[in-house]
């Protein structure tokens, strides 16, 4: 596998991101997550975004990470907020979101973040698993989806390089 740094609006990446869209929108049965996202939010060092491509040259798996500071959807100073962790269905299993979620923490701590922060949701389980084993916790909700209760948010402090 080859992790690439590209634009959020790199063609793999809309095409990585209509994938997982289609994937949200079967498992809540809605239009999937319209957290609004726009490619600049994603440029260094105030973020990145990564997209991961098999033997074959084909995009198998991508995310990335913006910078938000204390506002109104509580967010705090210094988060790096995880979005779009997306791995095709027939790539799962290799440890690619692992793999990507250790880039993105190890860029957002190079870039001064003090802390990672996730939304999922309860029909994500596996999502769940990835990030509670990987050292992340319950945190008070965030963002766009925090008064919904399908919702759940995780954090992960950065500390040091």
């Amino acid at each position: 596998m080859i992790i690439h740094s590209l634009s959020y609006d790199h063609p793999d990446a809309r095409k990585l991101n209509d994938q997982v869209q289609l994937e949200y929108a079967e498992r809540y049965g809605d239009d999937g997550d319209v957290t609004y996202l726009e490619p600049a939010m994603f440029l260094p060092p105030r973020g990145l975004y990564l997209i991961a491509y098999d033997a074959k040259g084909r995009p198998v798996a991508t995310g990335g990470w913006r910078g938000q500071e204390a506002n109104e959807e509580n967010y705090r100073d210094g988060d790096a907020e995880l979005k779009r962790m997306y791995v095709v269905p027939e790539a799962r299993g290799q440890g690619l979101a692992r793999r990507i979620l250790a880039a993105l923490e190890a860029d957002a701590r190079a870039a001064g973040r003090t802390r990672m922060v996730l939304e999922t949701g309860i029909k994500q389980p596996e999502a769940i698993a990835l990030y509670t084993s990987t050292g992340y916790e319950p945190c008070e909700k965030f963002g766009h989806y925090r008064t919904y209760e399908s919702s759940r948010c995780f954090a992960k402090a950065l500390g040091n390089a």
